[in-house]
């Protein structure tokens, strides 16, 4: 019988394994791919999508049709629990998918709990698919009237959201009130100049920045924002880039897992209990070296995945990843400027945008094979 190979998940780890899924087809290994949706969306580019710079065809790739296209069967439904000892991947449509070696790359994303009120209002800046979403929503309001844009985190995707929320608001020639609830520091893991140039860049536009150690949102309602201090903050619209978390699959499923529920893996990206069960990007965490939730190691995570995968259907030797050096930051601003920041060089301006730019759209051209760019954009509802 033709061994299994199942993909979960089509994020930026498994880029190369699904563009080379021939190779595994053609050898006669039935594999499934399981995503949520048939697009993956880029998040490198989604902030772009939400201000208007990109379209949404220009930001995600066709994982349905790069599955089938190559000889694999495609689900459109989401794994919600592991079976190791059955080997057996259970969706949510209650199908069982059985598995010889399956691998994992389902990112991360902000659960709401208790934290925030389920509302088309409250928007969790993961999956990348809600700021496309929430771009039209906000266009259908504005026409009638100045809108609040609240931004709860003050990490990079925090910056880059509420930079490009004025963006949209602009393009329309409208008014609106911004605000970034960047908590006790805004790009406090930054270097200095970074920060500082991000700040100026959002307050010179007049998006107005709070921070400090009372600026910690504690609950997110439909129309207000409750902060540690005690005060309240109005809103039309939230978006919340704070509290990102892998996939709870693999706690739930008692695999082993680092305190953010990320799959424990070894240095060939396997768990570090299942021999046959590998994992990529966000939603795994290295043992001994747990890494940034950066798109970056994904990326760099693509041949070893398709190299060990092959390689644990064949019986061949695995290959170890090895996380690189530094890695290239480019914050888009919104404003057509960037601010670049590797190792101890910092740089802004113009051309630093125009460079995120070129390396974004380079790496879209390398997977974007299924026609992705004469599609419809498409919408969608929360």
């Amino acid at each position: 019988m033709a061994k299994r190979l199942v993909i979960v998940g089509g994020g930026h780890a498994h880029m190369t394994v699904l563009l080379r899924l021939a190779e595994f087809t053609g050898k006669g290994y039935r594999v499934t791919v399981i995503s949520p949706d048939a697009h993956h969306y880029y998040s490198g580019m989604g902030p772009g999508m939400l201000s208007g710079i990109y379209r949404p065809r220009q930001v995600r790739f066709h994982v349905r049709k790069m599955a089938e296209e190559r000889g694999a069967t495609f689900l459109e439904d989401t794994a919600v629990r592991i079976d190791p000892a059955g080997k057996t991947i259970l969706l949510a449509s209650g199908q069982g998918v059985p598995y010889d070696v399956a691998s994992f790359n389902t990112g991360s994303g902000i659960p709401l709990d208790s934290f925030a009120a389920a509302s088309k209002r409250v928007i969790p800046v993961k999956p990348i698919i809600n700021l496309h979403v929430a771009r039209r929503l906000i266009l259908r309001e504005i026409e009638g009237r100045d809108l609040r844009i609240t931004v709860v985190g003050g990490g990079a995707a925090g910056v880059e959201v509420a930079a490009n929320a004025w963006r949209l608001v602009q393009a329309r020639r409208r008014g609106a009130e911004i605000t970034l609830l960047g908590g006790s520091r805004v790009l406090g893991r930054f270097p200095d100049e970074v920060r500082n140039r991000a700040l100026r860049s959002l307050e010179k536009r007049g998006i107005r920045v709070l921070e400090g150690a009372g600026v910690r949102a504690r609950r997110v309602e439909e129309a207000s924002i409750l902060l540690s201090d005690g005060s309240v903050v109005p809103h039309d619209f939230a978006f919340l880039a704070v509290g990102v978390r892998p996939s709870p699959i693999f706690a739930v499923s008692g695999l082993p897992t680092w305190n953010d529920g990320g799959m424990l893996v070894d240095s060939f990206l396997r768990c570090t209990e299942h021999p046959d069960i590998f994992g990529g990007g966000d939603c795994i965490s290295l043992s001994g070296n747990p890494l940034a939730k950066v798109g970056v190691y994904a990326v760099r995570q693509n041949p070893i995945l398709f190299h060990n995968l092959m390689a644990a259907l064949e019986g061949g030797d695995l290959v170890p990843f090895n996380p690189g050096g530094a890695y290239l930051l480019i914050l888009n601003m919104g404003d057509g400027t960037g601010i670049f920041w590797k190792n101890e060089f910092v740089w802004g301006g113009r051309l630093v945008f125009l460079l995120k730019d070129y390396i974004d759209r380079r790496f879209m051209r390398k997977f974007q094979v299924s026609g992705e760019l004469s599609e419809p954009d498409g919408d969608r509802s929360l």
